[in-house]
């Protein structure tokens, strides 16, 4: 008897009906409002602007990878920092979140679909709209002026062209993208969970998502009020931000900031949710400290919100208020800690199965590590004094997002893609992409760390010999090339998975969350019945429920 047969037949509380299937062909999938596809539409685009994000990067890694380089010239390499930059922030970690959220929350809570789905599909419509309008900034004049945007960089009349016109359409349209997926997920989860769902039957995954929806409702703001700021001073003789005027470009870093730092949370929080999900899975223990984990994620999410002049150390702001900014800052690290105490808490004498989504999962709670202590050192202002704009800056950034956010999106990407399509990823592929991510991953950053304390800036195209950077940068460059090599074996699993993995099955993982007990793919009515939920591992509870029943019919069968 399985799973599925148990969740049918133990006293439903709730019948959904079906509904007919979606369009096939390429109407359907531009017409639906399944969150199933528009999840995969989600993650599809995402990850062809991710390989674009990584192309553009590979590039100035190897413009620096040896000496006065002139591969690339300065106003090219700008332009090139700055769509790797936007790419990778705007068009990736951010909405990659979107795509696993619309797929797996309304399945892991017990809904039909997101409470909104018309709305659900403008806002993907609204993030392609946004990337296609960047990138094809590339056939005018893309943008030079760093994925901040910092004025008077962004509004001097020196800036030509339209590509910074681009960027500010790109961050309203992802911008109103991510504002109308937060209100979509913020009300799915708050009014569609399942019977018996209370709030701490949650899944720990949808609480991270609602603690980003959030802070993205309250951040988004700020951002949109700059970037229109910065568009009228461009076009239309306002003068918010430009100092030969009277303007402030100090302001323009406070609302920027005010949205940035809280960003970094808004891109990292889901990729919490998703590892304390995973981490008990192939453990086969529960959480530890569901409660404190929970707690934790809205505690990084309202301290994430005080904390955004750390960024302006070096502008001209009071010691006094720096001090403030360093001790909040400072403050982050507790519930952070409180999360990486439980993660280790939970794999501590579990019986350990060693699957792809977990050396991920593992990977991303080692390095985010690391980059959380950098933070730390980056909180105090006398040492951001001398590390400010250095390459001990780009590392810090890359050890919290690409180590933080891309290792929990592969973990998230190999835990869910049987439950998406139906079919395994490759263990072989899975292992060998982990070990060459993770360890170009640490060639490439572990050495900017030393870069930066030596002396080399961010933000530049070329150096001298004589500046002595030149070995590092090569391992660095080498690094690169692994970390991409990496990646594109991930994408090569993925795509070969599609057609020839193995067949996956309801619950491959023996999980614990109600994503998994329908068929995978799920039909596009998600359930046919559901069960009281009565425990914060909803499958597990239908695992004991099968075993119990099948037990004595088994004895008969002995006897």
């Amino acid at each position: 008897m399985s799973a599925t047969d148990a969740g049918a037949t133990a006293r439903p509380e709730i019948v959904v009906h079906g509904r007919s299937e979606q369009p096939r062909g390429w109407l359907g999938w531009i017409a639906t409002t399944d969150h199933k596809r528009i999840g995969i539409l989600y993650l599809v685009a995402t990850f062809v602007f991710f390989l674009l994000g990584g192309v553009e990067a590979l590039l100035m890694r190897i413009q620096l990878g040896a000496p006065d380089a002139t591969l690339i010239p300065p106003e090219r390499y700008n332009a090139l920092m700055t769509m790797h930059g936007t790419t990778m922030i705007f068009l990736f970690v951010v909405p990659v979140w979107a795509g696993f959220a619309n797929y797996v929350v309304p399945l892991m809570i017990g809904a039909r679909d997101m409470a909104f789905p018309r709305l659900n599909a403008l806002s993907f419509w609204l993030l392609a709209a946004g990337g296609l309008t960047f990138y094809g900034s590339l056939f005018f004049s893309p943008p030079e002026a760093g994925w901040t945007s910092y004025t008077p960089l962004s509004t001097g009349d020196y800036i030509p062209g339209s590509g910074q016109d681009a960027w500010i359409f790109l961050v309203h349209l992802t911008g109103l993208s991510s504002l109308l997926g937060a209100i979509n997920l913020l009300v799915t989860i708050v009014n569609m969970r399942a019977p018996g769902m209370s709030w701490g039957r949650l899944p720990l995954f949808c609480w991270s998502v609602l603690a980003q929806s959030i802070m993205l409702i309250l951040a988004l703001p700020a951002i949109a009020a700059a970037v229109t700021m910065q568009l009228t001073d461009r076009h239309f003789g306002t003068c918010f931000f430009e100092p030969s005027c009277g303007g402030d470009s100090v302001l323009y870093q406070h609302l920027f900031w005010f949205f940035g730092h809280p960003e970094v949370y808004i891109m990292i929080l889901p990729a919490f949710g998703a590892i304390s999900e995973i981490l008990p899975v192939f453990a086969r223990k529960p959480i530890f400290g569901y409660k404190a984990i929970a707690a934790s994620t809205f505690g990084i999410a309202f301290i994430s919100m005080l904390v955004w002049a750390h960024h302006m150390f070096t502008a001209p702001v009071g010691i006094a208020v720096m001090i403030v900014f360093m001790v909040s800052s400072m403050l982050v690290a507790i519930p952070t800690g409180v999360k990486v105490l439980n993660w280790v808490a939970t794999l501590w004498r579990g019986s350990i199965v060693f699957r792809t989504p977990l050396y991920f999962a593992v990977g991303f709670l080692a390095l985010f590590t690391f980059g959380g202590i950098t933070g730390v050192m980056l909180a105090i202002f006398p040492f951001n004094w001398q590390a400010h704009d250095s390459y001990f800056v780009v590392g810090h950034f890359h050890y919290v997002l690409v180590a933080g956010s891309v290792n929990g999106i592969f973990a998230a990407l190999y835990y869910w893609y049987p439950k998406i399509t139906g079919r395994m990823m490759s263990e072989t592929l899975g292992k060998l992409s982990f070990w060459l991510t993770f360890i170009g991953f640490n060639m490439t950053f572990l050495v900017q760390h030393s870069l930066g304390l030596s002396g080399m800036p961010r933000r530049i195209s070329h150096y001298p010999a004589e500046a002595g950077w030149g070995t590092m940068n090569l391992i660095s460059t080498v690094g690169s090339l692994l970390l991409g090599i990496g990646v594109v074996v991930t994408v090569y699993n993925a795509i070969r998975s599609r057609r020839h993995g193995r067949r996956a099955g309801n619950d491959p993982w023996h999980a614990n969350t109600l994503e998994w007990l329908p068929p995978s793919p799920p039909p596009a009515h998600n359930f046919d019945v559901l069960p009281r939920v009565r425990s914060v591992t909803p499958m597990r509870d239908i695992r004991a429920t099968v075993a119990a029943r099948d037990a004595p019919r088994a004895d008969r069968q002995r006897a």
